[in-house]
């Protein structure tokens, strides 16, 4: 990875400092600190952080200690990311988490103790089988040790994992998609009471806690992946490029090692992908799609295109009302978001 990033640094380092790190899973706390250190001081050496604001690092519950917490922060990281998906043994013991409940809010003290004041926690809803009362207390208990950001996901069932093999022989029944709906409403409207800000669909904040890696995501904004399977993406003039590593840990270190870039595949986007994409990303932000924006960076006029469309969905109840250009998505059309979306994009 040192190597990788060096061979960026020749092209990129020069081009735009950095503002956001993002050590992401895999399983990054399973690196040693030495190893942290390195690739901190990498990225120092080869690269401008005048601008950095945030250093965020994904851990497990069950990697978590009071001396590996603090030596993340003396390599500067400011933010961790952690995986507890549910406060309920049962829970984790269905999506074969190798921590239990108890490490999990061991791990959130341990954090919450360092000097490292930003945390996110992962959690999951709709299980086969959850109640919704369990779904509700998982929430409750984030509330109560006063976790300041929250991912919430819906359980998604992927072909070719065991999960899913269980589904198709009957051993498990997924949850219907209107008790999903219902589970997701629910916890928009306890997070909401709770003082915390739904700035994206699976995103809650308290004031100062938004994740300012993944505002840039949605913003289209450059930004360079390293390790097996990274993604990158970078537009400067037309066509925006994204790429993709290589996966095979082998075939990527041998690549690096004759000083190769390990990229798997790479396609080039045009003006039109790109506005589809910026539909797509904006709508699941609370800030909403800029209309303004569209047409101007994208040349799309939506008020045109698809107003009849946006007329519809408005009626449902699936937009807020078109105010200074910005379309929003209402609680019912955050439920349905993927398909309100595909209606402005057919």
């Amino acid at each position: 990875m040192c190597s990788e990033l060096e061979l960026y640094a020749l092209e990129y380092a020069s081009r735009e400092s950095i503002e956001s790190i993002y050590f992401g899973g895999g399983t990054p706390s399973l690196l040693l600190p030495d190893e942290v250190d390195t690739l901190m001081a990498k990225i120092r050496e080869d690269y401008d952080l005048s601008d950095l604001r945030e250093v965020t690092f994904e851990m497990n519950p069950e990697d978590v200690t009071e001396s590996y917490v603090q030596h993340l922060h003396h390599a500067g990281i400011n933010r961790i990311s952690l995986g507890v998906q549910s406060f309920f043994d049962s829970d984790l013991k269905f999506l074969s988490r190798v921590h239990d409940a108890a490490r999990a809010r061991n791990a959130i003290h341990i954090i919450q103790r360092s000097d490292i004041n930003n945390l996110s926690i992962d959690l999951i809803f709709g299980l086969p089988e959850q109640d919704m009362e369990y779904w509700a207390a998982n929430l409750e208990i984030a509330r109560d040790l006063e976790v300041p950001h929250l991912s919430t996901y819906g359980l998604t069932i992927e072909e070719k994992t065991p999960l899913y093999k269980q589904v198709q022989r009957g051993l498990v029944t997924p949850i219907s998609e209107d008790d999903h709906s219902q589970r997701f409403l629910f916890t928009m409207d306890f997070l909401r009471e709770q003082g915390y800000e739904h700035y994206e669909i699976s995103s809650f904040s308290l004031s100062g806690h938004r994740s300012f890696h993944n505002h840039r995501y949605w913003s289209h904004t450059n930004y360079i992946g390293c390790g097996p399977s990274a993604h990158s993406f970078w537009w400067k003039g037309l066509p925006a490029r994204r790429w993709e590593n290589i996966r095979n840990l082998k075939t990527y270190e041998a690549l690096l090692s004759n000083y190769t870039r390990p990229i798997e595949s790479q396609e080039a986007l045009s003006l039109d992908v790109l506005a589809r994409e910026y539909i797509m990303l904006r709508l699941r932000t609370s800030d909403g799609l800029d209309l303004n924006i569209l047409e101007e960076r994208y040349g799309v006029d939506l008020l045109i295109d698809h107003v009849d469309e946006l007329a519809m969905l408005e009626e449902s109840s699936f937009i807020k009302p078109i105010r200074n250009q910005i379309v929003t998505l209402t609680d019912s059309g955050k439920t349905i978001c993927n398909s309100v979306i595909e209606k402005l994009l057919s």
